[in-house]
């Protein structure tokens, strides 16, 4: 074995340690940490011995923690509620009560955590996942440092994990960067995005560098345009109308999901499959996005749009400024389209184009690779030419997988071409279904494994992207681009259909 085969697997071997969750009474602890924990453990993938503390002000024992925890993974565990392994499971699982700002909650953490290792022969590895809300991530950070506990006894590791948001615009990333930074050493931080845990965006690399077929044809040359579509049908549900109108789609999910699944796609192969030889790549590509750094090139390449009252489902729904905590004014948009250019070699003409939006038809996340066509003498006499050029894709949610759309001859006695597809799915070609990203990014945090975590200068490079359409939407009023509309349940505004139709090309229909 060579010695990066070696240095591949033994980064992928998780660690026993103590996870210390902050926003322990949360939905994101409640519906999606512990099941994926708890499903680790049904897989036999989590390491023997692994913990966990939830840390928030509500006042519980433990046993009442256990009991709300047991009540929700009944109804989203993937694999169900086995009792058998749910017991002791949750016997590892235990309540730390205390305000985010009080140092005595976390001096009385730091003794829990010692006693801990000390009776149950623990091995003193910590990893604290940051799930509360942004206004806490500072005071969390800043406290973790003032009790010591972001230093790991010796031999052993301290690692933090904070969720999305990282900022709201290149100033707060920042900022919130230096804070972590002043706390965490780089290699000890793992920003999460849990669609790089989805299981066909990490499979990108593998389609592109694994698949000799592929490679060759993935540049300029052979690629028309690609497009990275997210489309939610649900709206502001639960009282999410507060917090989301003081972001936006861009902010949302652009900035972070969106951009890093177009890195993915345009990244060169990186020079190894450690997780900076990936991220480096990765960077390179969102710091040779074409900035749209004037009002008058937003205008040009990027829509904005609410949706108006509307039916999804055949339900009837209301307007994204009639939802519930949302101002009757307001001016965020809950759908935005991008034409996004890459300047680099590869890339050079090749427009990528990025739209999401609330109140779309239906939940869908993909990645289509529209290749150019083929010269069309051969078949140009017949009714109709050639039915189109081949397309791949990469399905991301919710049905994992991947299809190539090409063009064959109807059976039959005349010549006649349709266009038919290659599919592949995830749940029928492996037998079994994938595991929900965050089993698969809370294992790689227990192995020091950052390849799936977003660094420090991609989260910058992004937001400075970002800031730069931001910025043209907050200009003076006289010189700010419009905001646009379209009715719930359709597939967005006319003029996101237009900025497409501008290069010849239309949205692919999902």
């Amino acid at each position: 074995m060579n010695p990066f085969r070696e240095d591949l697997v033994a980064r992928n071997q998780p660690e026993p340690c103590t996870i210390v969750i902050f926003g322990a009474t949360g939905d994101l602890t409640h519906r999606k940490l512990v099941p994926a924990l708890y499903n680790l453990a049904i897989d036999g993938e989590l390491p023997a011995g692994t913990r966990i503390i939830g840390f928030a002000r509500r006042d519980k024992s433990d046993d009442e923690f256990r009991a709300g925890l047991e009540g929700i993974n009944r109804a989203v565990s993937r694999n169900g509620h086995d009792g058998s392994v749910w017991d002791p499971f949750v016997r590892d699982v235990s309540y730390h009560c205390s305000e985010f700002t009080d140092a005595d909650g976390y001096a009385r953490l730091a003794d829990r955590l010692d006693e801990l290792d000390r009776s149950h022969g623990g091995r003193g590895n910590r990893l604290f996942y940051i799930a509360s809300a942004p206004e806490f991530f500072d005071v969390i950070l800043e406290n973790l440092k003032k009790s010591g506990l972001n230093r790991a006894p010796e031999g052993c590791w301290a690692r933090v994990i904070v969720e999305k948001p990282f900022g709201t615009d290149l100033a707060t990333a920042r900022h919130l960067n230096r804070v972590v930074n002043a706390t965490f050493d780089e290699r000890d931080t793992y920003r999460i995005d849990h669609y790089l845990g989805k299981e066909t965006a990490q499979n990108l690399m593998v389609l592109r560098f694994a698949n000799a077929i592929f490679e060759p044809l993935w540049n300029s040359r052979s690629i028309s345009h690609i497009q990275i579509t997210c489309a939610e049908n649900l709206g502001m549900e639960g009282g999410r109308g507060g917090y989301y109108d003081k972001s936006g789609a861009l902010r949302d999910m652009v900035q972070n999901h969106l951009l890093q699944l177009l890195s993915l796609v345009a990244m060169e192969p990186p020079t190894d499959l450690s997780a900076d030889g990936v991220r480096d790549e990765k960077v390179k590509i969102i710091r040779s996005l074409r900035p749209w750094d004037t009002p008058e090139k937003v205008a040009e390449n990027v829509v904005r749009a609410q949706y108006t009252a509307g039916h999804v489902d055949g339900a009837p729904v209301p307007g994204y400024r009639g939802e519930d905590r949302v101002p009757d004014d307001s001016d965020t948009e809950s759908y935005v389209a991008l034409r996004v250019l890459i300047d680099t070699w590869r890339w050079n003409g090749v427009p990528f184009y990025i739209r999401m939006g609330k109140r779309l038809p239906k939940k869908s996340t993909e990645i289509s690779i529209h290749f150019k066509e083929a010269p069309g003498v051969l078949f140009s006499a017949l009714p109709g030419g050639l039915p189109g050029g081949n397309v791949l894709v990469i399905r991301i949610q919710p049905d994992e997988g991947i299809s190539l759309r090409m063009v064959s001859k109807i059976p039959g006695t005349s010549l006649r071409l349709e266009t038919v597809k290659m599919d592949f799915h995830y749940a029928t070609s492996f037998g079994k279904a994938s595991p929900e990203a965050y089993e698969r990014l809370l294992i790689d945090a227990m192995a020091g494994d950052a390849t799936l975590f977003a660094r420090r200068d991609e989260v910058e490079e992004a937001w400075q992207f970002i800031d730069h359409i931001e910025n043209a939407w907050h200009a003076p009023a006289d010189q700010r681009p419009p905001m646009a509309e379209f009715t719930a349940g359709s597939w967005g505004p006319k003029e996101a259909d237009d900025l497409i139709a501008r290069d010849g090309h239309a949205w692919r229909r999902l």
